[in-house]
């Protein structure tokens, strides 16, 4: 599973979730990370990410241009670089079945609270 996670997520986190989701990249490893919303949004369509963010800027654009990308949308305060990639992590199974389940096929965005 392709996760990208935006800038306001810490590049540290990438290493915290490594075994489980191996092909995660951070905006600024990729060096996108001064992209505006929707080039960072039009990058993860074409490249078949996923976009993991605490803004709900991805949110409303999902709503205005429809999916691909797929959004994953933490809805949780200012927190640890360890407790964001414990919360990413415990949820694998939800989030696999959010990307690649038939059944959620037409759903655009995953909220975790």
């Amino acid at each position: 599973m392709k996760l990208l996670l935006d800038q306001n997520i810490s590049l540290r986190v990438i290493s915290k979730i490594k075994n489980n989701f191996p092909e995660a990249k951070q905006v600024k490893e990729l060096g996108i990370e001064n992209y505006l919303d929707i080039e960072i949004w039009e990058f993860a369509r074409d490249n078949k990410f996923t976009i993991v963010t605490f803004d709900a800027d991805f949110y409303d654009l999902s709503h205005l241009n429809g999916h691909p990308p797929k959004i994953i949308w933490l809805r949780f305060g200012n927190t640890t670089n360890d407790l964001i990639a414990s919360i990413i992590n415990s949820r694998y199974s939800v989030i696999n079945d959010f990307i690649n389940a038939k059944d959620y096929s037409e759903i655009v965005c995953l909220k975790i609270k």
